[in-house]
């Protein structure tokens, strides 16, 4: 996590690790010192905060300062190693029981239903007659995919362009929840990460265990080629 975050930017400074970065060439420079000492420490912190990880400062100020004054780290691989997961297994805990609670709230919503799978889902607005797709089928959607704390990680909408793809080449909750529509239709669909992109997410936008939120409106259905 944050020993990746330190990696790239060490290597976005370097160029490459064949190359030996002139970091003595900073010595002379006191004004370029400062510079990098506050680019690397905001870089850092920010990827920590947009990973969601709480770091006590002190501590961190302190074991930054022993390694580079060259005194006794304060852990040791194996240390670090055993830390890193166990804050791993912390934050999928975290993230699991925080979406559980947004899906237990939402299905309490008017209008809200759920499918046995625990797929859920409300009409935005309703069309009749309109085509039903089957999974096999092409559909042609506007869609906006967001987190359940409002950030929007992918939009047709935004890009002010409709996307067509087979039904069966989408995430689970997506071929299910899309099959439920008809043409002309708009649906509000929870999707928890089992039927989303699991335990890994997608990163770097879509964490692990995260239950999605995507509206979407079905456009148009086209059957596959006989």
């Amino acid at each position: 996590m944050c020993s990746k975050t330190l990696r790239i930017s060490l290597s976005l400074l370097c160029g490459s690790a064949a190359f030996s970065c002139p970091l003595s060439a900073q010595d002379a420079n006191q004004d370029l010192t400062d510079r990098a000492s506050i680019a690397f420490g905001t870089s850092i912190a920010r990827d920590l905060t947009q990973d969601g990880i709480k770091l006590n400062a002190d501590k961190f100020s302190e074991a930054l300062r022993a390694v580079l004054e060259g005194k006794k780290h304060l852990a040791t691989d194996d240390e670090i190693k055993k830390t890193f997961e166990d804050l791993r297994s912390f934050m999928a805990d975290e993230s699991k029981r925080k979406n559980a609670a947004y899906l237990e709230a939402n299905k309490q919503k008017q209008g809200v239903k759920t499918t046995a799978s625990g797929l859920q889902y409300e009409v935005i607005k309703a069309a009749q007659g309109g085509a039903k797709p089957k999974a096999t089928d092409k559909v042609k959607v506007h869609y906006t995919g967001s987190l359940t704390n409002g950030t929007v990680f992918d939009s047709s909408v935004q890009r002010g362009e409709p996307i067509e793809f087979g039904l069966d080449q989408v995430i689970p909750g997506w071929t299910e929840g899309v099959q439920l529509m008809s043409v002309g239709e708009k649906y509000r669909f929870v999707i928890p990460y089992n039927l989303a992109y699991g335990e890994q997410g997608s990163p770097p936008r879509i964490p692990g265990f995260s239950t999605l939120v995507f509206e979407v409106e079905l456009l148009a259905v086209n059957p596959p080629a006989q």
